[in-house]
């Protein structure tokens, strides 16, 4: 019988350009570049692997790596990023703050950096920015809303989406009023 696992430990994305990525994933995300590994002629492109902060601020081996293509397209899409994916592989990376005010700042970094809101939900568990990297892997910035709104009844709360705006000042209004899942 297979056995639970806690979590994905990490998730490693291909890119085309890994400066353009690296700027990225560190400046505009805020992750911590933890370890580089050089290309290796006929085996691996470049790697950089990040790190996220854990719940007592320490930093882990790696949340997050990028592996640089070799060829020049990449085999990538120059598709904008959407949640009904149009193609096989990854549909986006989840991003979760610790709590609601540093998600709050870094949402309106991210609409000082210029980045695109491409989706602004409130789900039953999470309050969630869609946005997209330099290679159009989607990106969901979030915070997670407090267990017990949630855990007495997963399905609805996962079936929970209040659409929000995108663009504009109301695209950074977030409210506290959230319904709770009870199961009843």
């Amino acid at each position: 019988m297979a056995q639970s696992p806690r979590g994905v430990n990490h998730v490693v994305l291909n890119v085309r350009n890994m400066d353009v990525s690296h700027r990225f994933w560190t400046e505009v995300i805020g992750f911590h570049c933890v370890a580089q590994l050089e290309a290796a002629p006929g085996r691996r492109g470049r790697m950089h692997f990040y790190s996220g902060v854990d719940e007592k601020g320490d930093v882990t081996h790696h949340d997050l790596a990028l592996a640089e293509v070799a060829s020049a397209d990449g085999n990538g899409s120059d598709e904008t990023w959407s949640l009904a994916g149009k193609r096989v592989g990854l549909n986006h990376v989840a991003i979760s703050y610790p709590d609601r005010e540093t998600w709050l700042k870094q949402i309106r970094f991210l609409r000082e950096q210029g980045v695109p809101f491409l989706r602004r939900i409130n789900h039953g568990m999470t309050h969630s920015v869609y946005i997209e990297d330099p290679d159009h892997h989607g990106i969901e910035v979030l915070y997670e809303l407090p267990r017990d709104v949630w855990e007495h009844d997963i399905q609805a709360a996962q079936a929970y989406a209040e659409r929000l705006p995108t663009d504009g000042p109301e695209s950074l209004v977030d409210t506290t009023d959230n319904p709770v899942f009870t199961g009843r």
